[in-house]
């Protein structure tokens, strides 16, 4: 797998139609005592007088008469507190730049607003030429005579742009106006929280491979592994983890050892001064890197043999005093010894976690990981997971790492988990990462780790093998249909 990795992203969108106010641009409210609250303000901006006024059917003072009236407030309060709002008005610049960045990926970027014609007069000076340029149209209620959510106001940009609703994107603050624009066709969105509008353009409009990784190269040899208490350290398992799903070495930076691995680049963090080589980074080692010849091959497996319980199940360290066993170690030690021929010298090991599996004794994760679909995904690694344990996970809320992992559970047994994969997608960060889930934890002290590099390899793995998966289904249908 690599940046160029078999995947076809097509856009859904073509255009975007934004509002202004408290979207593009916003206004800070009046705080002087003689001036009324942002609450009497928000409400004299819904009135049926002021929506007359938007449209021009009103003049300022004739609307700041009714409306002193109607709220039954001093006229001099509404005027100036309208005049402050309307000489606050600010430009929101971090909109204004993901405007500029999907117009340079292609996208037609239109503006509606329910604005008057003194408004907008103040509002057309409050952005540059050059801020105005990334629009292809404006539409204000003053202009058309129509406002939002009226569905004659969309009807006529429509028409006026000749633009396909259904490939159509709508950005408003109001829930009502979102509402129309739904009903019309277009795809749209609730602007409340910046960041979270600014991930969902994103995420809408980008294609989430490229920016995953562009994510993993800005960042190559510096993915930490970060703790739930704050902590960034280095080490190994994680890097293994990435360079497994990426298949690409520049991306990583581990501690290569000949033999026995450690879980740690360094000295231990926030655990004992002794921390033993593991039985569970040094199968993954070797199982990924495969660049060790069979006879020292060999002679780590040997070792390992030396390691297990009265049970006969293979233990977590290589330390005869520490006989801690986990499914996910178990398993990541099987893999190793079956992809070398050696599988049947690990009888009771892969007897207990057949049933972990049937029992479904990983649902809350196990000794040292967070999560079943981890268990799942590492078991797949083994060979294919049982098909019915995949599907009852299908659906299941779960954060990106678990996600993904399940979905590669699925894709290993010829399942396309299209559920899971439309969320996953919806969870792409605006650096283009997953962001950071908690994979494994240290169990005294309780206190979790996870790496976003981890997170996010694990996330393209899944989307190009889903895409395979879905080529190499289509590809059967193909043959049964010319042999039928």
């Amino acid at each position: 797998m690599d940046g160029d990795t078999i995947y076809f992203w097509k856009p859904q969108y073509d255009n975007i139609v934004f509002d202004l106010g408290d979207v593009l641009f916003n206004w800070s409210p009046p705080t002087q005592q003689s001036f009324l609250s942002p609450k009497v303000l928000r409400s004299i901006l819904h009135s049926v007088h002021w929506f007359e006024y938007e449209k021009g059917n009103l003049g300022e003072d004739e609307v700041y008469s009714l409306v002193a009236e109607e709220f039954g407030v001093a006229f001099t309060d509404v005027k100036s507190t309208l005049q402050a709002a309307r000489e606050s008005l600010k430009k929101n610049p971090r909109m204004l730049d993901i405007i500029r960045q999907l117009k340079d990926e292609g996208l037609k970027i239109y503006a509606l607003s329910n604005i008057s014609a003194p408004d907008w007069e103040v509002l057309s000076n409050t952005a540059t030429e050059e801020d105005w340029s990334l629009f292809t149209q404006v539409f204000t209620s003053a202009a058309l005579h129509e406002r939002k959510p009226n569905i004659g106001i969309y009807k006529r940009v429509i028409e006026a742009t000749g633009i396909d609703p259904m490939r159509t994107i709508f950005v408003d603050d109001k829930l009502e106006n979102v509402v129309t624009a739904r009903s019309l066709g277009m795809h749209g969105i609730i602007f409340g929280d910046e960041s979270r509008v600014i991930r969902k353009l994103k995420n809408t409009c980008y294609d989430p491979v490229q920016r995953g990784w562009a994510f993993l190269q800005a960042h190559k040899k510096s993915m930490l592994s970060s703790t739930s208490n704050g902590v960034q350290f280095s080490e190994n398992f994680s890097q293994l983890l990435i360079l497994e799903m990426t298949g690409d070495k520049s991306l990583v930076n581990y501690v290569k050892c000949s033999d026995q691995f450690n879980f740690f680049q360094g000295e231990p963090i926030l655990t004992t001064e002794y921390f033993p080589n593991d039985l569970d980074t040094t199968a993954l080692a070797l199982s990924v890197c495969k660049d060790t010849d069979k006879e020292s091959l060999d002679k780590v497996m040997d070792e390992m043999l030396k390691f297990k319980t009265s049970d006969g199940i293979i233990q977590v360290y290589f330390d005869h005093s520490l006989p801690r066993i986990d499914p996910i170690v178990c398993t990541n030690v099987l893999t190793l010894f079956h992809r070398n021929g050696r599988g049947n010298e690990l009888k009771e090991t892969l007897d207990w976690v057949e049933q972990v599996l049937v029992n479904r004794a990983y649902i809350s994760g196990t000794y040292y990981y967070i999560g079943a679909d981890q268990f799942l995904y590492f078991l797949q690694r083994l060979g294919p997971a049982f098909k019915e344990r995949v599907f009852e996970r299908v659906g299941e809320e779960a954060d990106s790492l678990s996600l993904a992992a399940r979905i590669l559970a699925a894709c290993a047994v010829d399942v396309i988990d299209d559920r899971d994969l439309k969320t996953l997608l919806s969870l792409q960060c605006e650096d283009g990462s997953w962001g950071n889930s908690w994979l494994y934890r240290y169990v005294g002290s309780g206190v979790r780790v996870g790496n976003d590099g981890v997170t996010t390899a694990f996330a393209l793995r899944a989307i190009r093998d889903t895409h395979e998966l879905q080529k190499k289904l289509g590809e059967r249908e193909d043959l049964h249909e010319d042999a039928l």
